[in-house]
């Protein structure tokens, strides 16, 4: 059983982080559980990379001393398995907005979507989202996109390490990824949509890996609240 000593100085916390719950929420519940179970004022904490709402899976969550290896885990290499969904696209390129294009899918083969997955190997450009967590002029990219802002967003250097098609089901396509820091899946989404002429957009997100963690070895934010009490 861990101690208040313990949290204090130190702990990493794998969490499976639920379906629409923000990676702020999970490492909140965190720390109003430590909080709580030791009657503690404050506790340092924090986790080494935000998922989208719409993402569930690895967390990692450092408490006391260990949030100064925030920055290092930030910097591994990350595995996802997810799907993309082919023939729409919308404007956040996953499924919080609306979709606002489709397009034909009847000239895809299973052929045609292996053949594509080459061009996203290596060190490739990629353009960030709008609907992202990015700054511009000190706002987020997201808050701008919301107002309806045109916002001009850089491409940014990422790499990707693997990247294998694990299921065709037109209109949908299964895949498993890893890649370096700063790569959004969503982008990788839409970009692999624009390469297969038909649009694609993010329909499903798993984060399973992050450096040597891995999810199957995270608990959930309530298994964790259980496990202190």
């Amino acid at each position: 059983m861990k101690t208040k000593d313990d949290f204090l100085d130190g702990q990493i916390i794998l969490i499976d982080k639920p379906l629409e719950w923000t990676s702020f929420q999970a490492v909140n519940a965190l720390k109003w559980a430590i909080r709580k179970k030791f009657s503690l004022k404050k506790i340092k904490i924090g986790h080494a990379g935000t998922l989208d709402p719409l993402a569930t899976g690895l967390l990692v969550i450092c408490t006391g001393k260990f949030t100064k290896k925030i920055p290092e885990f930030q910097g591994q290499v990350k595995e996802y398995t997810g799907t993309f969904y082919l023939g729409a696209t919308t404007p956040s390129y996953d499924l919080e907005t609306e979709v606002d294009e489709t397009f034909p899918t009847e000239h895809l083969s299973e052929k045609d979507i292996e053949a594509v997955v080459s061009r996203f190997m290596g060190k490739i450009e990629q353009v960030p989202p709008v609907f992202s967590a990015l700054k511009k002029d000190g706002q987020r990219l997201y808050e701008l996109a919301r107002k309806g802002k045109e916002v001009e967003v850089q491409p940014r250097t990422i790499e990707i390490l693997e990247f294998e098609i694990t299921r065709i089901n037109l209109p949908e396509v299964d895949f498993r990824v890893v890649c370096s820091k700063g790569t959004y899946i969503r982008s990788l989404a839409n970009d692999f949509g624009k390469a297969l002429g038909s649009g694609a957009y993010l329909s499903a997100l798993r984060r399973t890996k992050i450096g040597d963690f891995n999810v199957d070895n995270a608990t959930t934010p309530q298994e964790f609240k259980e496990s202190l009490a």
